[in-house]
């Protein structure tokens, strides 16, 4: 089934209802956001575009973007989000490799993709070639597809080389978004999507339960995360859901706290993208209330891996709450989780080992690239290169990535569980930790840190509660981590600093 069925069935019914907005100011009903979307979709056909054929979406946030995403859909095509803050020729090696024809756009997008991808071509939805669409007949319904189709193809973010391209099909759409109405919160017409977070990532993702219940969707003035233009639209609507990485959450709790905002409005704030450190979670609940939950996903598993209820979230009472909320929960409706080993083979619950998952939100493959595939997809598993555990109740706690665990004197080290202890001194705002070469040891552990704290009260607090082998033997003081454009910590550049010092 094409998911932009979704929409065509809410405006057949609920045509009048409310569907998008530009911050305060309504554009659209749901009739006439299936309009716009068909009516896109008239275009690209008239272009040429035939199912399962590459359209990209180098949009800032804005309702532009949903009506272009359905529109592509509607066409039968294949939709390729590229996050609007990469830089040109990372976008130019995105349509290269997905060989996308037609590149929608904003504007400083452009001229500079224009530029280096002379086969695909640009179209700026600020533009009067682009509101010319608008005057077209839409298309009738739109192209059916089958569930294995091809609906989005998503790049991962390249940390680690070039990005590959995850084949993401509309069966997976569909089952992601029915396992958040089933694992995490139902969603309803009165409900409110804002997107705050790139709407190519996780934030966007979520739009498809939203249009389904018929909800309405709130794009930020802005176009981005502003922590006060966040609690005003949410003061405004009400019943507001979001996504945020970590460090969004965590921004939000300090200006709140240090503004005295309550996040009046606030229903539900989704956290995924990496690490929640407990005492940064603790504090926004305390602060918030019981309005988060967490989804564990990845661009090859979008949003569909595990889920951690609000109820576990916000619960005190459990007398393993704490380890509960540490994890990212547990295994979602339409999934097997398990902790493995490196062939794919299951093991015993309490073992240590790489979370695999394997159900209808998991990809078939990368685009174009089967020996990144065979690696990947193991003894029908996905291999996601996170490592962790399971326990007895299902709960599954992520440690790091494989890459990043640190094996020192043959012991290993996961640098998320010192990074929990050095963020306990008050004077840490941010830390990573990362494995520096060592001539005896392989490796030995290293910290950069974000603040004022002292090395040897750092040590102190390290020896008091975690094994001295895990205690970093240097600790670098950053003004900021180097970040990537999801606000993930590129700990490849903190390794590659390491390098340049020796």
């Amino acid at each position: 089934m094409n998911i932009g069925f979704w929409l065509h069935r809410r405006a057949q019914t609920h045509g009048g209802d409310p569907a998008l907005f530009l911050g305060r100011d309504l554009v659209a009903d749901y009739a006439g956001f299936h309009r716009k979307a068909a009516q896109v979709a008239a275009w690209l056909m008239a272009q040429g575009v035939k199912p399962s054929d590459r359209v990209a979406v180098f949009v800032k946030n804005c309702p532009d973007y949903l009506i272009v995403q359905y529109g592509i859909w509607y066409a039968g095509a294949a939709a390729v989000p590229i996050n609007a803050k990469l830089h040109p020729r990372e976008a130019a090696f995105i349509l290269g490799d997905s060989g996308a024809g037609i590149t929608f756009s904003s504007p400083g997008l452009s001229e500079p993709v224009a530029g280096l991808c002379p086969d695909t071509r640009v179209v700026d939805v600020t533009t009067p070639a682009y509101h010319q669409i608008f005057s077209l007949p839409p298309l009738g319904q739109p192209t059916p597809r089958a569930p294995d189709d091809l609906a989005w193809l998503f790049y991962t973010s390249g940390t680690t080389g070039q990005p590959k391209g995850v084949i993401i099909t509309h069966r997976m759409l569909v089952s992601m978004s029915l396992c958040y109405q089933t694992d995490c919160e139902l969603v309803t017409q009165d409900h409110i999507a804002l997107y705050a977070a790139p709407m190519s990532h996780g934030a966007g993702i979520y739009n498809m339960m939203h249009v389904r219940a018929g909800a309405r969707h709130v794009c930020p003035v802005s176009g981005g995360f502003d922590e006060a233009e966040i609690f005003d639209l949410a003061r405004h609507f009400g019943n507001v859901q979001m996504f945020a990485a970590p460090t969004m959450v965590k921004r939000m709790t300090q200006v709140a706290v240090a503004t005295g905002e309550t996040g009046a409005g606030l229903r539900t704030i989704i956290y995924a993208g990496g690490p929640m450190y407990l005492a940064d979670i603790i504090e926004a609940v305390d602060h918030f209330g019981p309005i988060f939950a967490q989804i564990y996903g990845q661009g090859e598993c979008p949003m569909g891996i595990t889920a951690l209820a609000r109820d576990d979230v916000a619960d005190r009472t459990h007398p393993r709450w704490r380890e509960r909320l540490q994890s990212v929960g547990r295994a979602q409706s339409a999934v097997e989780v398990q902790i493995g080993d490196s062939a794919g083979v299951p093991q015993p619950v309490g073992t240590h080992g790489e979370i695999m998952v394997r159900g209808d939100t998991v990809m078939p493959g990368y685009w174009n690239n089967p020996s990144a595939t065979a690696k990947t997809i193991v003894n029908g598993w996905l291999m996601t290169g996170d490592m962790g555990f399971m326990d007895d109740d299902g709960y599954v706690t992520m440690q790091d990535r494989s890459k990043d665990m640190i094996i020192s004197g043959g012991s290993n080290v996961y640098p998320r569980e010192v990074e929990e202890v050095l963020l306990m001194h008050p004077d840490v705002v941010e830390v990573s930790v990362v494995g520096r070469t060592h001539p005896d040891w392989g490796e030995e552990v290293v910290a950069f840190v974000v603040g004022s704290a002292d090395p040897t009260a750092l040590d102190r607090l390290c020896n008091d509660n975690i094994a001295r082998f895990k205690r970093p033997k240097a600790y670098f003081t950053l003004p900021d981590l180097p970040k990537n454009n999801y606000g993930k910590v590129l700990k490849t550049e903190l390794r590659k600093r390491l390098e340049d010092m020796t």
